[in-house]
């Protein structure tokens, strides 16, 4: 479903009736690597489907000779790669031809505890950025960052950091404070008891359907039209929602929603 053929790691493969051929590339080969000399050589796997900005990454991470680069372009070939080898870092956009990503990483992280994950992202799209380390995400990296940036990203996360935005890392702390500071400073309303085991705040199937498309990334007008509402009754819900949930922006409801069990991304 829009994907295109190169796939497999350490050499160039095309997916084909029979099975996984080896295949040369033009452009950016599988296991895109400079000369390492005795350094060590991390595994990458980078999922990208724009063609020029899966080039660039690659070639940004692989500049100093110790990042070994696989790529895919869609779920379907990142899926195969990783049921065959364990990648040391999963690169990976979140909007693929065939889906969200999301699921895609909270996999990995199932069959790979270990793996790094880093989401390549667009300034300001903060809901897919927090459904992302929801699923197991240790951070994002900009889509036109600047060569230098990606690979010592790269690097930040295979050493243990986080790169997040001082307003993703506020959110979070935020959050931990009122989940820390116990039932008598943070009560959710009555409801289904989280996939954590706590009690879920309690959202009206409307709440929940708006919920869901503000999940998408809808417009309000948008999510009004697919659910034949008045675009004037769509913010209304939102501001249940938001209060219910004890958030103020669009990502912080994703990011608690997921955390409380409500929806699954």
């Amino acid at each position: 479903m829009g994907c295109a053929n190169g796939i497999g790691f350490g050499k160039m493969a095309v997916l084909t009736e029979g099975g996984v051929k080896p295949r040369r590339s033009p452009a950016i080969t599988t296991g895109l690597a400079m000369d390492s000399g005795d350094k060590q050589v991390y595994e990458v796997l980078l999922v990208e489907d724009d063609p020029p900005i899966r080039e660039r990454l690659a070639q940004a991470l692989a500049s100093q000779g110790d990042c070994s680069v696989t790529t895919a372009d869609c779920l379907q070939q990142a899926r195969i790669l990783l049921a065959s080898r364990r990648p040391d870092l999963i690169v990976s956009d979140l909007r693929l031809p065939d889906g969200l990503a999301v699921n895609l990483l909270a996999e990995a992280r199932g069959r790979y505890p270990d793996v790094e994950i880093l989401v390549i992202s667009v300034l300001g799209d903060e809901t897919t950025i927090l459904a992302a380390i929801a699923a197991g995400a240790s951070g994002y990296l900009l889509k036109d960052a600047l060569p230098e940036d990606i690979h010592a990203t790269a690097l930040e996360v295979l050493s243990g950091g986080s790169p997040i935005s001082p307003s993703i890392a506020r959110f979070i702390v935020r959050r931990m404070r009122q989940q820390s500071a116990g039932a008598a400073e943070f009560v959710p309303t009555v409801g289904q008891e989280s996939e954590g085991g706590a009690a879920a705040t309690h959202l009206t199937p409307r709440e929940l359907d708006i919920l869901w498309g503000i999940a998408k990334g809808l417009t309000y007008n948008e999510i009004a039209e697919r659910l034949g509402l008045s675009r004037h009754t769509v913010p209304t819900h939102s501001k249940a929602i938001y209060r219910k949930l004890q958030v103020q922006t669009r990502g912080e409801a994703v990011y608690e929603a997921i955390q409380q069990g409500l929806i699954k991304l």
